[in-house]
């Protein structure tokens, strides 16, 4: 010991830099009860407070379930800050927001208030514990709610089991009302299908390139290439929004999705199927781009195998057999559109899909 009180090994360990083997326990902070924890009507308060937001969280994940089926798709609101945007998202996303945010303050309050906040040390010690502590951890965990209080707080239980009960329902309304419309139909008429009355009554629909909007003559197809392709009376969709005096927009985007094509040149001796082949032109063939599976764009071409690849779930479609399903979860070929030529030369669509494009859940 040195005339400052310090002994050998501190003098060497800091002339030599090293750390020492252990570090003394420096102790914890007193600990500083909280209101609720002597105050009884202060923990009653508390419990009120985490029921309230619980209770803020069913109201709002009901409001989400009731906007789903009631607010119009298509509606639109001015928002402060963001503008004109469409209401059922904007209402879909605030109560989904504040259903979820409102079971996170009630946590948090709840741990802050109520729940024990008694500080523990625990020396660490080699991976595996001791039998001894291995099941005092699990007696821990089954007692962790009565230590939470919650047994004895039924406010809290029932607002919360409510809460993450209701939340869920949200989650699979949303993943059931993805899957695409439960009336087949939507998806058996498409903007190829030709006009019967009006301008453009009885006329064939070129094909245009996506997203140049231009028209595709056959000579500019080379074998191996692939365009993506919208037809040409999405225009005409849109006129028609202005001359009825709605949004020129309104619905186009769904009408789009519907509609997307997928155009590809093969050499004409590569067909196995013939009504591959015949309803082509020229080795030209197009077939829509949503995937019979669960509607994801089928955009993947590979040259070698002639095979269209879904990049969702790896639905491979022959394009030389009629995009038969070779490989995936996919149950049913893409359906083809019928293709020929104008007089000007440009690819067109002389009738619409002989069957509903996109997902075919509704067959399983």
């Amino acid at each position: 010991m040195s005339e400052h009180g310090t002994t050998h090994d501190e003098v060497s360990r800091a002339a030599t830099g090293t750390l020492p083997q252990r570090f003394d326990d420096p102790g914890l902070p007193p600990h500083v009860p909280r209101q609720a924890d002597h105050d009884e009507s202060a923990a009653k308060r508390a419990e009120r407070q985490v029921a309230v937001m619980f209770g803020l969280s069913i109201v709002s994940t009901v409001a989400f379930l009731v906007a789903y089926f009631a607010v119009d798709q298509r509606s639109t609101v001015f928002f402060p800050g963001i503008g004109s945007t469409n209401a059922y998202h904007l209402v879909l996303g605030v109560t989904l927001a504040l259903s979820l945010l409102m079971i996170g303050l009630g946590a948090v309050h709840w741990a802050k208030t109520l729940m024990p906040d008694h500080e523990v040390v625990e020396e660490r010690h080699t991976l595996r514990s001791s039998d001894e502590d291995r099941e005092h951890a699990v007696a821990t965990i089954l007692d962790g709610g009565d230590a939470a209080q919650l047994p004895r707080r039924n406010m809290i239980k029932y607002s919360l089991g409510g809460a993450l009960g209701l939340f869920s329902l949200p989650l699979v309304l949303q993943v059931a009302g993805s899957l695409g419309p439960t009336n087949v139909s939507e998806l058996a008429e498409t903007l190829w299908d030709i006009p019967t009355e009006g301008k453009h009554a009885g006329k064939p629909i070129r094909l245009m390139r996506d997203p140049q909007n231009t028209p595709i003559k056959a000579e500019e197809v080379a074998i191996g290439s692939v365009f993506h392709v919208l037809p040409e009376s999405l225009d005409w969709h849109k006129e028609e929004n202005v001359e009825a005096g709605r949004a020129e927009w309104k619905g186009v985007l769904d009408e789009k999705a519907k509609a997307a094509v997928i155009l590809v040149r093969l050499d004409p001796k590569d067909f196995v199927s013939t009504k591959a082949r015949d309803w082509g032109y020229q080795g030209i063939v197009a077939y829509s781009k949503i995937c019979t599976h669960v509607g994801c764009p089928v955009g993947l071409y590979e040259q070698k195998t002639h095979n269209l690849l879904c990049p969702c779930h790896q639905s491979t479609f022959d394009v030389t057999r009629d995009c038969e399903v070779v490989f995936g979860p996919a149950k049913r070929a893409l359906p083809q559109l019928k293709i020929t030529v104008d007089a000007d030369g440009y690819l067109v669509a002389p009738e619409g899909f002989k069957e509903p494009v996109g997902p075919s859940y509704w067959e399983r």
